[in-house]
């Protein structure tokens, strides 16, 4: 089988930048590049933001949800960390007008909408793709949505089915506690369906995942048909070094069926 050639990255503009909460950052890229990308929604799917670093060092590569597209521009939510990494600092410091290269986009992941009832599970940075799912999934879906936030004051404000519950589960440090964050054990204390096949959404830190993926797995039963669970981000490894400790663990997990 003849494998899908990538699209060139295109080069787009610092449209706009809006602070939703104190903790992320709305960017707007948009411009002649757009003519480019892909016409139909892509909302939900990922791009590549690739920061130069103002040195002989190639970019700095990082990924994003495309939040939410339109013909002529598409919205990136980037989490605000302390340390400002390189798309972070960028996202706080380019001035209107920046361009950058952008790679993608990358397949969107969906909640199975065929399921009779869902549940997801996220930190900030899956929060723009747990959104869309929220927004483009069946009114008559039920269930919950677990939602791991720095403070309160980053709490937003989701369209959601009236059948999905949302929870907002705070977490000053995410990424510490590892296996035990808040965040599973906020789903690990969820009332679980007793009826019904259900179909269980989650991104967040890479511990976290882990043991996410352990309890839908091992201690509610529920099959690879049955769940996405991905980890966007490792404490204290840079987007390079997740992306082959991610690597490493689904090869593990696969030979573990």
């Amino acid at each position: 089988m003849t494998e899908r050639k990538k699209p060139a990255p295109r080069t787009l503009e610092l449209l706009d930048r809006v602070r939703l909460t104190p903790n992320m950052l709305r960017l707007t890229l948009g411009g002649e590049g757009m003519a480019e990308f892909p016409e139909t929604d892509q909302s939900g799917g990922y791009v590549k933001l690739m920061i130069e670093q103002g040195d002989e060092r190639p970019p700095a590569v990082r990924t994003y949800t495309v939040r939410a597209q339109r013909p002529e521009a598409i919205d990136v939510d980037v989490v605000l960390h302390e340390d400002h990494g390189p798309a972070s600092h960028w996202a706080v410091t380019a001035e209107l007008g920046a361009r950058l290269s952008v790679g993608g986009p990358g397949p969107k992941k969906t909640v199975d909408t065929e399921a009779d009832w869902c549940l997801l599970a996220a930190d900030m940075t899956a929060l723009p793709a747990l959104a869309v799912n929220l927004e483009t999934m069946p009114e008559t879906m039920t269930g919950a949505a677990f939602i791991e936030v720095t403070s309160r004051d980053d709490i937003q404000t989701l369209e959601a089915p009236a059948g999905i519950e949302l929870h907002w589960v705070v977490n000053p440090t995410p990424g510490v506690e590892a296996e035990a964050s808040p965040l599973v054990e906020a789903v690990t204390a969820w009332a679980w369906p007793e009826t019904g096949r259900g179909f269980v959404w989650g991104a967040c830190e890479f511990s976290s995942m882990r043991a996410l993926r352990h309890y839908v797995k091992q201690v509610r039963g529920l099959d690879r048909r049955q769940l996405y669970i991905s980890s966007y981000w490792k404490n204290g490894l840079a987007e390079d070094g997740h992306k082959v400790v991610k690597q490493d663990d689904a090869e593990q997990d696969a030979r573990s069926v």
